[in-house]
């Protein structure tokens, strides 16, 4: 975080943290350090993960008291594991004990933002999806959350209610209808201002694209749906799509017309390709002979070397589709684990 914004945004809200913390004295520490004794404390990682916020947590110890020490072996963005020695804090200890918690919480906060974000970040990598935030923050930790976010490898959407238009159900509501809704933002909001707008039927996306909306959110809409939407919108407004989203189908929904595809799953299509077109026999390369069936249903339909592309994009649409009609999701703990081998056995017994 630049010095400007930790000035400016950050210093107070670690100020209210630390006085939330500490309405009076500190008891415990008083109780036990009656006056200034230098120590130095370590900073070690306890799980796997991306680090963000060190100077977040530097800064509350600084306040405290400006003397203090503090030396880091890693940056914000990078990778650590567990048992890594991230840095070292020195100086007096009553200074440490009374900072230690409000530190660490704003340090394991953002480092965990930062970590869900790059897991599902690297889940976009080669496509042409950008991944952002939202409003729905912390109250008071808005700045240390969405800047956890961009060192995780997403992108901030708007930072609070001055910073966009964006016209939500209950705003279309008040004003009587989207096109109404998007007149009236357009008339109030200074032009360097794009509008964007939420929709949730098909009927609503036409209304936005005739209206001129710059941006269309496409709110709790179906794989289905999206991609529809996408072809309608037709690269004449930026497409957003929110709700039922996460890092476990993230790979598989349709998301602003492009199906986010794993690296060997495109080398397979290129090679189908090929084999469409006359130029292979499918048979001739060992881990091809799995997509046989698909390749014979796709060999019925009219198509050329300008078509073929855009028959594999729709026909693997549907598979998707498909899928996540079928898909579930299981934890990564114990209860997840007990759920899904409960699942296997009933699929086994039928």
């Amino acid at each position: 975080m630049n010095s400007i914004t930790m000035k400016m945004q950050a210093d107070k809200l670690i100020r209210m943290a630390l006085q939330e913390d500490i309405t009076s004295e500190d008891v415990s520490t008083n109780a036990v350090m009656r006056s200034a004794v230098k120590g130095t404390v370590d900073l070690i990682a306890k799980e796997d993960g991306i680090i963000a916020g060190l100077d977040v947590y530097a800064r509350v110890f600084q306040i405290l008291d400006e003397k203090t020490e503090i030396s880091f072996n890693f940056k914000d963005g990078e990778a650590v594991k567990k048992g890594d020695l991230l840095g070292t804090v020195t100086g007096d200890i009553r200074v440490l004990l009374s900072g230690e918690r409000v530190a660490l919480n704003y340090l394991q906060r953002m480092s965990g933002i930062a970590t869900y974000t790059k897991q599902v970040s690297k889940l976009l990598e080669g496509s042409k999806v950008t991944l952002l935030d939202t409003r729905k923050t912390t109250p008071n930790c808005r700045v240390f959350e969405k800047y956890a976010v961009r060192i995780g490898g997403g992108c901030n959407h708007r930072y609070n209610l001055s910073d966009g238009v964006l016209l939500k159900d209950n705003h279309i509501g008040a004003a009587g209808s989207v096109a109404k809704a998007v007149a009236m933002a357009k008339e109030y909001a200074p032009f360097v201002r794009k509008i964007e707008i939420e929709v949730e039927t098909m009927e609503q996306v036409k209304e936005a694209v005739e209206a001129g909306a710059d941006i269309i959110m496409l709110d709790n809409m179906t794989p289905e749906m999206m991609k529809e939407a996408v072809e309608l919108i037709a690269g004449r407004a930026q497409t957003e799509c929110s709700g039922n989203i996460k890092k476990e189908n993230i790979g598989l929904i349709e998301v602003m017309g492009l199906a986010v595809l794993p690296a060997r799953l495109k080398d397979e299509l290129e090679v189908l390709k090929e084999y469409l077109l006359g130029k292979k026999n499918i048979l001739e390369i060992s881990n091809m002979k799995k997509h046989v069936a698909w390749y014979n249903e796709l060999k019925s339909h009219d198509f050329n070397e300008d078509t073929v592309d855009q028959l594999l994009k729709e026909e693997l649409t549907h598979k998707f589709v498909n899928v996540l009609e079928d898909a579930g999701v299981f934890k990564m703990n114990e209860e997840g684990k007990e759920a899904f081998i409960k699942f296997v056995e009933m699929v086994g017994e039928k």
